[in-house]
């Protein structure tokens, strides 16, 4: 009986690889691929997709149960926090700075500093920097963090079009990384890549967020998107090719599912066993459609998330 012949996918782009650290930290690199992924028999998968831990510049006491009870007082103190995510199996610390929002606290720039430096003496991998979604105070406590991390290569987020030229300027003046990130539609994240890549920043100095959603609240549009972007950038396309990140912890630990015990069938099961369910499946579907970096909240769900990316690279 003749051999079967399998065919195989030719493509002719490939994902930008994008180093975050260096100058003393651990490097991390993302992207590099040449195939959708994990697809190994069509092409090349140089670097595994990483996890990172979201932790926060101020105790966040609107979490659910599960999550306060699985961290505890590290909560109240960044840095030990960070040392506590890496022990777990953080690769990158993902700081959110969510209490420069000016509902939250309206901190600015001196204590984004203060923060970002005390994170990065606690630890020793890539940090990504996070800014409370505000684009003015964004503009304000990300140009503080650049300064606190010079040289550290870290990602810093979010840059959107209202403020990407701020946001694209400090990251080539103190040589770090830009998130571009864009609601779920792959003409604007490709829009604000050329934007970016007008300022002059290189292409290896960018990451996508292309905004997601969590399982059962968009999961399969955000999931399609990304797909097209994929396809895009293998298909030739140079301004979709970046390395995509996916804040998960936070789309999936806002979801009631994830967060109500009371008032919901007895179907639904323990409240802490569906909550990690909810992270973890929407990080490997995100995984799926080609997310280079998961921001994940729970500690649990690092140690299963590894699990699949381990067996999916193999």
């Amino acid at each position: 009986m003749p051999a079967v012949e399998i065919p195989v996918e030719k493509w002719s782009g490939k994902i930008h690889e994008v180093k975050l650290g260096g100058q003393g930290r651990k490097e991390v690199v993302v992207g590099g691929e040449n195939t959708l992924p994990f697809l190994h028999f069509e092409g090349s998968v140089p670097n595994p997709p990483v996890l990172a831990i979201e932790v926060q510049d101020s105790e966040p006491r609107e979490w659910a149960e599960p999550l306060l009870q699985a961290w505890g007082d590290v909560l109240k103190d960044p840095a030990k926090w960070a040392k506590k995510a890496v022990e777990v199996g953080a690769s990158l610390i993902a700081l959110r700075l969510k209490s420069a929002h000016p509902e939250e606290g309206n901190t600015g720039a001196e204590e984004a500093k203060r923060v970002v430096s005390s994170v990065l003496e606690a630890v020793d991998v890539p940090l990504v920097v996070l800014g409370p979604e505000v684009a003015e105070k964004d503009n304000e406590v990300l140009v503080a963090a650049s300064e606190a991390g010079r040289g550290q290569r870290l990602a810093l987020g979010n840059c959107e079009e209202k403020n990407y030229r701020t946001i694209g300027a400090t990251c080539l003046a103190d040589g770090h990384v830009a998130i571009g990130k864009t609601p779920i539609e792959i003409n604007l994240a490709k829009q604000l890549n050329i934007l970016l890549s007008d300022l002059g920043m290189s292409q290896d100095s960018l990451l996508m967020d292309p905004t997601t959603g969590a399982l059962g609240y968009g999961l399969e549009y955000t999931y399609s998107v990304m797909e097209r972007l994929r396809l895009a950038a293998l298909g030739g396309d140079k301004m979709t090719s970046m390395p995509m990140i996916c804040t998960v912890g936070e789309e999936a630990w806002r979801q009631k599912e994830a967060k109500t015990s009371e008032g919901v069938p007895d179907t639904w099961g323990p409240l802490t066993e569906r909550a990690l369910r909810w992270e973890e499946i929407t990080a490997i579907s995100l995984l799926q459609s080609g997310a280079n970096i998961i921001v994940l909240r729970h500690p649990s769900t690092v140690e299963k998330v590894q699990s699949a990316i381990t067996r999916l690279m193999g």
